[in-house]
């Protein structure tokens, strides 16, 4: 006697992996077995990056504003400290913005932060 795969219901969930995992190489695209390992594991690291992915992005920030910073002759730290005691809330996000994109108004935030560091 043959032995029974669930028929419909086995081909449907095979089809949808299949499917998920189209354009991965090798048989990672076209056998199931191979296929469903790659396609939890793509899940896994998908999870994994979206957490990553705002660290990431903070560390890029702080280092655009840490080099803008220096340009302008003043550490990052000295400076969020300045930010800081001189009660400027603005989040790292939108300096490291101000840093790239317009510097002058970069700078006018520096000289406000060593006015009330000195």
């Amino acid at each position: 006697m043959p032995r029974a795969t669930t028929g419909k219901v086995h081909r449907k969930r095979s089809k949808k992996i299949l499917k998920d995992t189209k354009g991965y190489i090798g048989a990672r695209s076209t056998i199931y077995r191979t296929a469903k390992d790659a396609r939890r594991r793509a899940l896994q690291n998908s999870y994994i990056d979206r957490r990553r992915k705002k660290r990431d992005f903070r560390a890029l920030w702080i280092i655009r504003i840490a080099a803008a910073a220096r340009q302008c002759g003043i550490s990052y730290s000295t400076f969020i400290a300045g930010l800081k005691s001189s009660d400027i809330e603005i989040n790292r996000k939108m300096l490291a913005e101000l840093a790239v994109t317009d510097m002058p108004a970069f700078k006018k935030i520096v000289e406000k932060v060593k006015e009330k560091a000195a």
